[in-house]
């Protein structure tokens, strides 16, 4: 089925593990689709399921997903009241980088479930999550700090973000500042956007 014709998450992640256009499915154990609310304000996307992640189906549940829990605790929110995925669904063997190909035949998906979800806000985690949708080419050092607008395919504007991924900082823990800087950048832009719904 097309990712559009998808009334809703449950039928987009049956969709997704319908769908034989990416080859990753064939190396990896489990789909994972994503993880936390489906009335989530805040939606997070990283790059690739890990080890961990493909042994229980879920995104961002080991060492990553650790940090970023803690993460996300420091300004307030649970992992229960946000929502979780990456950019390919799959686990890349060996835990390489997906291909821009891999990337994009998962797109459409993820497209799609941006507009079910309808966050206030979406938080890249990484350079090359942001890449597909945000059409930007620099790496996350650059993209970090400022301020983009998603745009759905049927015209909702939800403001968007890049920041570092949680195994970034896990391999360079003096860029935490700098992480701890976009988390309460984070809070403000979530703070405004529920005051301009609340009009």
């Amino acid at each position: 089925a097309s990712s559009a014709a998808c009334p809703d998450l449950a039928a987009l992640e049956a969709a997704v593990a319908e769908f034989d256009g990416c080859a990753l499915r064939e190396t990896a154990l489990n789909l994972c689709f994503a993880d936390g609310s489906p009335d989530a304000e805040v939606m997070l996307i990283g790059e690739a399921p890990g080890a961990e992640e493909d042994r229980l189906g879920k995104p961002f549940v080991g060492q990553s997903g650790k940090l970023l829990d803690k993460m996300l605790a420091a300004i307030g929110l649970e992992r229960s009241s946000v929502y979780i995925t990456n950019v390919v669904y799959w686990r890349p063997p060996g835990n390489r980088s997906p291909t821009p190909q891999e990337i994009a035949a998962c797109q459409p998906f993820l497209e799609r479930q941006i507009e079910l979800l309808k966050p206030k806000i979406i938080v890249f985690l990484g350079g090359s999550a942001a890449r597909g949708l945000l059409g930007v080419k620099e790496g996350v050092t650059k993209l970090r700090g400022r301020r983009f607008v998603y745009t759905t395919a049927d015209g909702t504007r939800i403001p968007a973000m890049v920041t570092f991924h949680p195994a970034y900082l896990l391999r360079q823990p003096a860029q935490k500042r700098l992480a701890w800087r976009d988390l309460l950048a984070l809070r403000q832009r979530l703070r405004e956007a529920q005051a301009e719904a609340a009009d």
